[in-house]
């Protein structure tokens, strides 16, 4: 059985008996997998810092026919977002990120778009300009819920509106100049999210966490 080398975005972990995991990621050829990396709890295990949620890596696996899950061999990072670990901020960004990712997109269903998607907006955030968190937050929330054919009208305030219309045009570091505070576009957001959560059938574990990080 020949391996398979897929460029991936690892997006959850579960542990899996004694020392190794259950790993949904996300290939940019063939959609989200999951799949078992053995021994990957281990002190040296062959995939060292690869399975980091929202990491980027050439994963290197093998799938049988009539087998839900893969199996995982070994991972090369391509991109890591390791810098942005130390800010609450950031990192929760990333797990919101990550758990939409998980509940939207279905499995074995490759979309390169939405993959690029996750790529845009955390270099984004590793930029740390003024605004990135909430900028990123509401055009990662924009972006997923379009790419997955489910964006109803916008039942928002005009600017929440205009900056929908903004998202939709241009890439994340293009949208808006002026600097993000934390209650810019609240509206947008929330609804973006309620629309998430009415869709996936399961509320976010990040959504309050956000909605805290913001009244903060």
């Amino acid at each position: 059985m020949a391996a398979i080398v897929s460029e991936s975005i690892t997006l959850r972990t579960y542990p899996f008996g004694e020392s190794d995991l259950v790993v949904s990621f996300l290939t940019r050829d063939k959609g989200k997998l999951r799949g078992v990396a053995k021994r990957a709890r281990k002190p040296k295990s062959p995939f060292g810092a690869g399975l980091e949620r929202l990491c980027c890596s050439r994963m290197t696996y093998y799938q049988r026919e009539n087998r839900e899950l893969v199996t995982l061999s070994g991972c090369e990072i391509i991109h890591s977002p390791f810098s942005l670990a130390g800010d609450y901020a950031s990192a929760l960004t990333l797990d919101f990120m990550a758990e939409v990712a998980e509940c939207l997109l279905p499995p074995a269903s490759a979309d390169d778009r939405f993959y690029r998607l996750i790529l845009s907006v955390t270099n984004h955030l590793e930029g740390r300009k003024e605004g990135a968190i909430w900028r990123a937050l509401t055009y990662f929330a924009f972006w997923a819920v379009k790419l997955s054919g489910f964006l109803p009208e916008l039942r928002v305030s005009e600017d929440s509106v205009a900056l929908a219309r903004e998202m939709a045009a241009q890439p994340v570091e293009a949208v808006r100049p002026e600097a993000w505070v934390r209650g810019a576009n609240a509206d947008l957001r929330r609804f973006l999210i309620h629309e998430i959560e009415m869709h996936a059938e399961r509320r976010l574990l990040t959504a309050p966490l956000v909605e805290a990080l913001a009244n903060h």
